[in-house]
């Protein structure tokens, strides 16, 4: 099992993790990912570490892509892999509909049918075969209107990897199972090993797709996990109680939460629906007082050593081939510690 360091996005204010990211290069962690909402953007910090590091990978989790057409992405993917040696993880993810329509003034329908035209028209882009054509639903190149005087255009520069590894952010078993047959890895933001047999079934639809890019032997799922090394198990869930509140009860709309759906997926119906409804009413710390411990330790590793190498068994019997853990050097010590011996 591979580890990654999960950098996240800056809140509130920026801060510079050069520092973190050597040490987990000296650690051996496989790779760095960087993260993109409404504030920092997902590249700049990317790039930034990329330049005093050598060997850690580089990822984004994800880039989201309203923010950006598919050539602006080809050709900053094409950048960013030529001055890092070849090192980029392409993480990309739609948002959700409160970001995409509300921030970057893009219609949010039809999510997966854009990302299946983003990836075709990315790869396409970066294998620079011909001048770029392309009649999509969501997409169309050369531009239909405007002057009229657009023509196909073929990328510059020559990537370094035409096939720049392409991973997907997805909850639902639709992205999933999308995940599976146009790409080459799945960003799993809420795991928990218990419940993977969903994920396995939906993997599994995409591999058997006509045209599947990968197999389930060489496709990576990278997956985030709350890593938290602590005497105090029961405060160590409480750090974690306001994060999944906030995911579970506050993250999209009442309607709509996709994050939510995960915990109701795992059984927690009931008590998504209070921590929805509290978190909804301004009652934030009793949103969080009410995410219950068993669904947080199904998520998270928490405890002294011993125990997160014991809890740590049925990740290493899973289909995650990455854990992205964050925290300070010290976290990232023990994490290192318990995953990579």
């Amino acid at each position: 099992m591979k580890l990654g360091v999960m950098l996240g996005y800056w809140m509130p204010d920026p801060w510079d993790p050069t520092d973190l990211v050597r040490e987990a290069e000296r650690l051996g962690y496989d790779s760095a990912w960087t993260a993109e909402a409404y504030g920092s953007d997902v590249f700049s910090p990317l790039c930034w570490v990329g330049a005093h590091t050598s060997r850690i990978k580089l990822g984004t989790s994800v880039m989201q892509i309203s923010a950006r057409t598919p050539a602006c992405v080809a050709m900053t993917a094409a950048t960013i892999d030529h001055l890092s040696g070849g090192r980029l993880l392409l993480g990309i993810g739609v948002s959700g509909p409160q970001v995409v329509e509300g921030w970057y003034g893009q219609p949010f329908p039809k999510p997966m049918g854009r990302t299946r035209e983003f990836v075709r028209l990315l790869r396409t882009m970066l294998r620079r075969e011909g001048p770029v054509t392309f009649d999509g639903e969501h997409y169309t190149l050369p531009f239909p209107g405007g002057a009229r005087l657009g023509k196909p255009l073929k990328l510059i520069i020559r990537p370094l990897r035409a096939e720049i590894p392409i991973y997907l952010g997805a909850e639902g078993p639709k992205n999933i199972a999308l995940a599976a047959e146009i790409c080459d890895g799945w960003l799993a933001l809420f795991f928990a090993p218990e419940h993977e047999g969903f994920y396995r079934d939906a993997l599994a639809e995409g591999f058997a797709r006509d045209g599947a890019r990968r197999s389930a032997e060489d496709f990576e799922i990278a997956a985030t996990v709350p890593l938290i090394p602590t005497d105090d198990i029961e405060a160590g869930v409480d750090m974690l109680r306001p994060m999944y509140a906030l995911y579970f009860g506050g993250m999209g709309a009442k309607s709509k939460n996709f994050h939510a759906d995960v915990a109701v997926r795992m059984g927690f119906e009931g008590e998504v629906a209070q921590i929805k409804e509290l978190y909804l009413s301004g009652k934030k710390d009793e949103a969080a007082a009410a995410v219950p411990r068993e669904l947080i330790e199904q998520l998270a590793l928490i405890g002294p050593p011993d125990k997160l190498r014991h809890d740590l068994e049925p990740w290493r019997d899973s289909i995650v081939t990455t854990l992205l853990v964050g925290g300070d050097a010290a976290t990232l010590r023990t994490a290192a510690e318990v995953v990579l011996g």
